[in-house]
Parts: structure tokens; sequence; C-alpha cells
């Protein structure tokens, strides 16, 4: 973030503390004497300058005509980001609330039409009219997260008087856009706003991953939709005036054995076998040659001659997407990106952000599959997510992947949660309770077999 702050803690001390002062010094020498001093980031100098060619006043949020309720319920029916509140809620909200923070959403122009997350924090944060309604683009309250990303389009952290308006000093905060998945087009914008943790470096790749969810969502959604319904006529005026951007096909086997293609604005099922060939073609995009690939497949002598016909009836599944992928030979290779749901989890843990990753494991990879290509695919997804959450999860979250089908019976995962939650804790009687039934029938499993063996 610069000017040395290193903690994130909401209550900066040593040098962080002498940041801000230093911060201070420099938006009040920009604002008063147009004189920018060294160390103030350059997309803030910018940022500032713009705001002061605008004749913003640094000390007060510009009026604006007032929103009826019935004019925000009516905005926010009408916005497409209204489709995917859940995952936000999911993913974002309740770490939010957690950690005294507060979730916005804010449509295209920057106007906020949802805030949640913490109830004290959000009538704090009222003295500055950030409300549900208010307008925070760039141009009607100067530098902001929300409102600065919207103009230069990218993610960023604005910390405390970084703000071009002194009344935002106070607080920290963390915006990235929101792109229409198929024509890239901005939707909107979401924030997080608090303390200086509010910044933390783990803040922005969480948001980038939890846009990045939304987008996919959307697109799911879209193609799940039918075809006459007013939604899916509007969706495609919105595309038929804009610039298309190249979004890779995608294929999802989280959860499910008959996988599902999508590209653009078409989907495909696929079966089982031709699932499990785009699977394994798509984690190895070196390529596979017939013997190899024949082997992920099954570990029958006979499979490489069944393997060439199989994979023309591939081709033709792939060839009814509305951008076809082909596929190569000696080695078998897909010409273009094929994405998988699974790796986009991998992806999101990565970047840090195992509270998304966990929102878009849907379930195991191809579940039914014995193909021992297959086995290691899923056995290495379902494992490095176990130990990225054992590793570096919260309790909360550690909770949720315990209740899952996967580590219902996974006694370390269940203990790793017994140690993090507080003694007072009254999660922790039925966490205690499930790792009781736990041994129970894993003791009476044991039981059976010494009788049956007897």
């Amino acid at each position: 973030m610069g000017y040395g702050l290193k903690s994130s803690s909401s209550v900066p001390t040593g040098d962080a503390r002498e940041s801000i002062v230093a911060l201070e010094r420099a938006h009040e020498s920009a604002i008063t004497d147009r004189v920018f001093q060294s160390g103030v980031r350059q997309l803030v100098q910018d940022s500032w300058q713009r705001s002061l060619s605008l004749r913003l006043d640094p000390s007060s949020v510009a009026p604006e005509r007032a929103l009826t309720d019935g004019e925000l319920r009516d905005l926010r029916n009408q916005h497409p980001l209204a489709a995917v509140l859940p995952v936000v809620h999911n993913l974002l909200i309740r770490h939010a609330t957690d950690a005294e923070l507060i979730v916005a959403i804010g449509d295209e122009s920057g106007r906020l039409l949802w805030i949640d997350g913490d109830r004290v924090l959000r009538r704090r944060v009222e003295e500055m009219l950030f409300v549900e309604g208010a307008d925070w683009s760039e141009s009607r309250v100067g530098t902001s997260a929300p409102g600065t990303a919207l103009a230069l389009d990218r993610g960023i952290q604005i910390w405390r008087a970084e703000h071009f308006n002194t009344l935002a000093h106070p607080w920290s905060c963390t915006a990235v856009p929101i792109h229409d998945p198929d024509t890239g087009k901005i939707l909107g914008v979401i924030d997080i706003t608090g303390g200086d943790q509010a910044v933390a470096p783990q803040t922005l790749p969480l948001v980038e991953a939890a846009v990045a969810a939304m987008e996919a969502e959307l697109r799911i959604q879209r193609l799940d939709r039918p075809a006459d319904s007013p939604l899916a006529q509007r969706s495609r005026a919105s595309m038929s005036v804009s610039v298309p951007r190249l979004v890779p096909a995608g294929l999802s086997v989280l959860g499910t054995d008959h996988g599902q293609l999508h590209c653009a604005s078409s989907t495909v099922d696929a079966s089982p076998r031709h699932t499990e060939i785009l699977t394994l073609l798509a984690w190895h995009r070196e390529g596979l040659s017939a013997d190899r690939l024949a082997s992920f497949l099954s570990d029958q002598d006979t499979a490489v001659e069944t393997l060439r016909a199989e994979m023309v009836r591939v081709r033709k599944v792939l060839a009814l997407l509305d951008s076809p992928i082909m596929i190569t030979s000696r080695p078998y290779r897909l010409e273009s990106k094929l994405e998988l749901d699974a790796q986009r989890v991998l992806a999101f843990l990565e970047r840090g952000a195992h509270r998304v990753a966990l929102g878009a494991y849907r379930g195991a990879v191809l579940p039914g599959s014995s193909a021992p290509g297959i086995v290691e695919i899923r056995q290495e997804v379902s494992s490095r997510l176990r130990e990225a959450l054992l590793a570096d999860a919260s309790v909360d979250l550690l909770l949720s992947y315990a209740r899952t089908e996967e580590a219902t019976w996974d006694t370390e995962v269940w203990r790793a949660c017994q140690e993090l939650l507080p003694a007072r804790s009254p999660k922790r009687a039925m966490v205690v309770a499930h790792l009781a039934r736990i041994e129970d029938e894993i003791g009476g499993h044991c039981n059976i077999l010494q009788r049956s063996r007897s």
C-alpha cells in the first residue's frame, strides 16, 4: 500500500502511524496548494488531479437528488447483478460481518445499490453518506475505491487519506469492477470498506476471486435461461451493441458425471466418457499420446483400439459449440483453452481466496468415474483444497468444509475445528458430538469386520 503500511490492524502503530500523518500532509498540500509531494502513489495523484479539475469540495459530499424507496427498489430489480447476490453473501458478506467490514455493490455509474455487513460500521459510514442509493462515482466524491475502480476499470485499494474527501479519511477500501461475462461491458463494482483490514494484502485477491465467481454464475444462469424469456432477450440485446470479449470455453465437472460444455451463448451436455476425455485433455494442456490417454481412461489393453472411434464422436460434440474447439492428433491436444471448474477452484486457492474456492467447489471431480487419470485429478483437487483449508482457513470456513459430504467423516478436519473454536463457543458441543459419532461409527465397523473374520 505504500507509506510504510505493513499491518492489517485497524489501529496502526509505529511507522504506520507516521505514514498516516505523512499522507494527510500530502493530501493537504495537494488540495490547498496544488503541490503533489513524493511518496503518493501515481494512481492516487492522478485521481486527485481529476477530482480537483471537477472542483469537488474535499470537506463534504456533493449534494444529490435522493432516491425514493420505490426508485431504489426498481434500480435493484432491473439490475443484472441482483441475480448473483447469493454468491456475494456466501463468499464475502458473512466473512465481512465477522471481520467488522461492510460490502457494497454499485452499478456501472457508481451508485450504491446494496450494502451489507457489520451493522455498527454501516451506521458509522452513514456520516459520509455511504448509503444505499448514494452516488459514489469519482465525479461525485473524488478518489475512492468504488469510484476510481470504475474510472480505471481495474481493482484498486484506497487507504485512509488517499481518499479525496476528508470525511472518508478514517476508512480504507478495496473495490473491483464486475464485467458482463459475454461482452466485457462493466456491470458494476463491488467494494469492501472498513479499517485498515479492508486493504490487507489478501483482500484484493479475495474480492477479485468473488467477482470471477459472480461472472461465472451470470454465465451459467444465462445458459440455463429459456431462449424466449424476457431476460434472455434483454441479454441478447445488450450483447448486440457491445464488442464481445474472448471468454474461454468451460467444462463443468465438479459434483457431476455428465459434464456440461459452455461457450458464449451455447451449452452442450457431454456423456460420462466424453467428459472424462475432455477433462484429461483440459488438465494436460501439453497433449497426450494415444497410449497415455488410453491408460488414463482404462487399464484394459484394448482401450487404444476403441479410443480413435470415441475421439471422432467427441469432435462432433465440440462442433456443436458457438466457437467449435478442435482436437489435434499425435498427440491428442485441445487447440484452444477449455477451462475446468475444478481448475478455477485451484486458481482461487493459489490466490489465497479460500472462501471463494470452497464456494466454487460443488463436489468431487466426476465422482462416479473410475478412470485412473480422473481418479488422480479428483484426488489432487480434493487434497489441495483440504490441505489449504486446514493450513490457513478461519474456523467458520473450516466448519463449512467439515459439513460437506467429502469431509463428514474426516476426523482430522473436525479435530482442527475443535482446536480453533473458543472454549465457550456454542458450536464446540456440536463438534465434540460429531467426533464422538465418527469414533462410534469407526469402532462399530471394526467390530463387524472382526466378527466376520472369526
